[in-house]
């Protein structure tokens, strides 16, 4: 009597762990690998672009002349547009120390290679420098930078 109590506890032991080691296994097609799938997308490229204005791109070691006290600038991307966007900052600061900006502009999303941002504010005779950067929505570490001197006259 008790060896077949203790052969009907041996087998509800027994059929528990047959029962719970199939029920851990995968199902379907996983196979239990740690190793993710292959990304196949192509990362952005990164990004190019020059300050254009009146279709010339400007001289970035000279001073640009602005006849009143705006001009409108094309922040002109030469590189593949990354498909998420980009994030366009256009900042002005006049070249005395310690100076706030005399034009911020963002430009949060844009899907296009000519960007026309008209920069205004300038003060004749006020020489300054604009600060243009581009970043790809999709990856931060993906920008670029350009600055030019300007004074309205």
């Amino acid at each position: 009597m008790q060896q077949t109590k203790f052969v009907k506890t041996s087998t509800i032991i027994a059929l528990s762990f047959i029962v719970l080691s199939f029920a851990g296994c995968s199902k379907g097609g996983d196979s239990g690998s740690s190793t993710p799938p292959k990304d196949n997308t192509k990362p952005d490229a990164a990004i190019a672009f020059d300050v254009k204005i009146d279709g010339a791109v400007v001289n970035y070691t000279d001073n640009f002349p602005v006849i009143g006290t705006s001009v409108t600038i094309d922040a002109a991307i030469s590189s593949t547009l990354p498909s998420a966007g980009v994030k366009i900052m256009v900042d002005v600061f006049p070249k005395a120390p310690n100076s706030a900006a005399v034009f911020t502009r963002e430009i949060p999303l844009s899907n296009q290679a000519s960007n026309s941002i008209t920069i205004t504010g300038l003060k004749p005779g006020v020489r300054c420098y604009a600060v243009v950067k581009i970043n790809a929505i999709s990856n931060t570490g993906n920008f670029a930078t350009r600055q030019f001197d300007l004074s309205a006259k």
